[in-house]
């Protein structure tokens, strides 16, 4: 049995959560929030990986497998027009929450 997802942190709840192509398919492909907010932070905010990988509370590793599958299914729905939608995923929101000994949530 896998052990269990440990949560990431997020500082971003996107307002949009779903993209449609102009001539509507029927597939769609799931973004989870965690894959977005590593989009956000390593091409958005243009920060290392490792940067971004504390930002999240993860491994740098475990960062780069959450990257690489969120720019694979972004990849998808731009080539194939796939309707992409945001949801889900082992997260936990701390928008502007001060944390012990942790930075606080910037750009949120």
């Amino acid at each position: 049995m896998p052990r269990p997802r440990r949560l990431r942190r997020v500082c971003f709840r996107p307002r949009v959560t779903c993209y449609r192509p102009e001539i509507l398919g029927s597939e769609v492909v799931i973004l989870t929030i965690d894959e977005v907010e590593a989009i956000r932070l390593k091409d958005y905010e243009d920060l290392s990986q490792i940067e971004a990988a504390e930002r999240m509370h993860i491994s740098q590793p475990t960062f780069q497998r959450i990257y690489k599958s969120a720019r694979r299914k972004i990849a998808d729905a731009i080539v194939s027009g796939k309707i992409m939608r945001i949801e889900g995923g082992p997260c936990m929101f701390e928008s502007g929450m001060r944390l012990r000994r942790r930075r606080r949530c910037r750009g949120a």
